[in-house]
């Protein structure tokens, strides 16, 4: 039966474009009682792919959903993830890209995404649904698949992917997208495709569909039988260890690991992306895995069980899957994400990290470890002893600025050396805050995910970002956003002539390295200003050669109002290797003596290493 017009439910009319920027102004997300914004904001570079369906819709419509200009696609998407980091997870912004290159730029940040579990809405325009335009400008055509375009590769880089191929496909593809986007266990790039015609294209939308709604970000408790397994594993367990990674940060967990350890005696090591979880104390063994400390490596090779909450286990934080040496070495998975609960065979409780740390912290009596403050003590000597206190190189450099840290500063870094350095040697400051981004090890995320945590924290915290020269050079323009945008950060710049980490990989593993220094045709250095290069992009950029400029440039950055580069050339510099082995595909064959002999000596790492899967 047809219901009568005065039954029908009212509709408002309008574009795609125009349906999508409202309905996206009106989502809320709430934990724990506070409710925020879920998708505050919107970062967008236009074409002809979404200029006009999009744009419009964005002038329109837009007044509750401000837009930020970044220099480069790519660039958008890593600083929606910089404010997604900061935001715990419970707001993600949306980029927007024009059809082709455009879309595909943001490829890069949507595996930075899904990879590093961070939420982030992808709005790539795309071709004529109706087709009435024949081939247009910037398709990729499919000789054996009509309707494949160049968006369908975010298919595996994206927790959830949608095409609205029809007005109405945005009734159910929205509330999916930021079902996913606000997922604990699910979140990562969300990717929604508009077919360019299809954005201008008018529709009668319900009106309800433009109610305000809140979607309750819901803390998972742990099952019953797993909580009693786990409880059990801990009573029987003589040396055990927590490894804590980014889901104790995204849930908010900080003090429920406090009191955990606390509780029942049981040191605490992080992953890169759950650096400065843990207060420094008794208990806080620092960075485990390759980039870590000796100290988390000494008591992970012995511990009889490893609690690892929320983190993936990667190989950086395994060692290969060589540094669990304990001959009956048993996992406890805590994570809201069942597959990487069971991970290492593991025995899973999925749950929230706060509520199945509250739900353990009683689970066994403190018991006191004499072997954690030795191996702590043991690692700060080394610490000391490989000083170079007259050296301007690297270490001098992040020593210098951890010196000006105050409480509730931020330091970003991700790539390279830098973020492997800091999560051994840098000291988060009270109530502050690290982004080391070393689950996709990005290249050029630095400055741009810097502007994204600065969006969220507002201009009192300071927002140090430590990069390579390198890895700057892939985004500098963003500087120019920092300007355009009046976002502060301090960028400290790194400098050694190209990409030092991985040229000092090379040498040191086969003896050989081809493309990883800055030289010209006749391989002399090339030099490059890159404080003129910031200054030119309207920042203040300066060179500093010693530890004393640097302090000065930093008291200086702290006290101005906009975006500061600080250019460091710097030497090598000596930091104490944690020691955890790190599986590398070396070459089986080689003409040179010299990469034979270094091949040798990686292969019987390797042997030695031991390493072992985990069932």
């Amino acid at each position: 039966m047809i219901p009568s017009p005065s039954r029908r439910r009212p509709t408002v009319r309008l574009t795609t474009g125009q349906a999508l920027v409202r309905w996206l102004s009106v989502q809320h997300s709430e934990r724990d009682g506070v409710r925020r914004r879920a998708v505050p904001a919107l970062w967008g570079i236009f074409g002809h792919g979404n200029v006009l369906g999009l744009g419009q819709a964005i002038a329109q419509e837009g007044a509750d959903l401000p837009l930020y200009q970044p220099k480069h696609e790519q660039s958008m998407v890593h600083s929606a993830l910089g404010f997604a980091k900061a935001a715990r997870r419970l707001q993600a912004h949306a980029c927007t890209a024009s059809i082709g290159p455009g879309a595909t730029n943001l490829l890069t940040g949507a595996a930075t995404a899904t990879v590093n579990r961070l939420p982030v809405l992808l709005l790539p325009a795309d071709t004529f649904a109706t087709r009435r335009s024949g081939v247009v400008l910037q398709q990729l055509e499919d000789p054996v698949s009509g309707d494949l375009t160049v968006n369908d590769a975010f298919r595996p880089l994206s927790r959830f992917f949608d095409r609205v191929v029809r007005p109405e496909h945005l009734l159910t593809a929205l509330p999916a997208a930021l079902r996913v986007l606000l997922d604990p266990a699910e979140t990562g790039a969300v990717t929604v495709a508009l077919h360019q015609d299809v954005l201008a294209e008018a529709f009668d939308w319900p009106a309800e569909f433009f109610a305000e709604r809140t979607w309750t970000v819901a803390r998972r408790p742990p099952a019953a039988e797993e909580l009693a397994l786990a409880r059990e594993l801990l009573v029987r367990a003589e040396r055990p260890l927590l490894i804590a990674g980014g889901g104790v940060r995204y849930s908010g967990a900080e003090a429920a690991l406090a009191a955990f350890a606390a509780a029942t005696g049981i040191p605490v090591a992080e992953t890169s992306a759950g650096k400065g979880v843990m207060a420094p104390g008794p208990l806080h063994l620092g960075g485990l895995g390759v980039n870590g400390t000796a100290a988390a490596r000494g008591i992970a090779e012995q511990a009889d069980l490893v609690i690892a909450v929320g983190t993936r286990l990667t190989d950086f934080t395994t060692g290969s899957l060589s540094l669990f040496q304990h001959e009956d070495v048993r996992f406890l998975g805590v994570n809201v994400a069942a597959a990487d609960a069971y991970k290492l065979g593991a025995k899973p409780l999925v749950a929230d990290a706060k509520l199945a740390l509250e739900a353990l912290r009683d689970a066994v009596p403190h018991a006191d470890r004499p072997d954690v403050a030795a191996a702590q003590a043991a690692w700060h000597a080394d610490v000391e002893t490989s000083r170079a206190p007259d050296r301007f190189d690297r270490r001098a450099v992040y020593e210098t600025v951890n010196e000006t840290a105050r409480e509730g500063d931020w330091v970003v870094a991700a790539a390279g050396w830098t973020p492997g350095d800091l999560l051994k040697l840098w000291r988060v400051p009270p109530g502050g805050h690290a982004h080391l981004e070393f689950g996709f090890s990005c290249m050029g995320h630095e400055l741009p995910s810097a502007l994204g945590i600065r969006l969220h924290e507002g201009p009192d915290p300071e927002v140090f970002v430590i990069v390579g020269d390198g890895s700057l050079l892939m985004a500098p323009a963003e500087l120019l956003t920092a300007i355009q945008a009046d976002l502060k950060v301090t960028v400290v710049v790194i400098d050694n002539a190209g990409y030092g980490s991985i040229d000092a990989l090379a040498r040191d593993t086969i003896g050989v390295s081809v493309g990883n220094r800055f030289v010209d045709a006749d391989g002399h250095e090339l030099l490059v200003d890159i404080a003129q290069l910031a200054t030119a992009l309207g920042c203040e950029g300066t060179r500093v050669d010693d530890a004393w400029g640097l302090r000065r440039a930093l008291e200086a950055a702290r006290a101005g109002t906009g975006t500061t580069v600080i250019h460091c050339p710097v030497g090598d510099a000596e930091i104490p290797p944690s020691g955890t082995f790190w599986d590398l595909g070396v070459p089986e064959t080689a003409a040179g003596d010299d990469t034979r002999r270094h091949v040798e000596v990686a292969e019987a790492r390797r042997r030695a290493a031991g390493q072992r899967p985990f069932v």
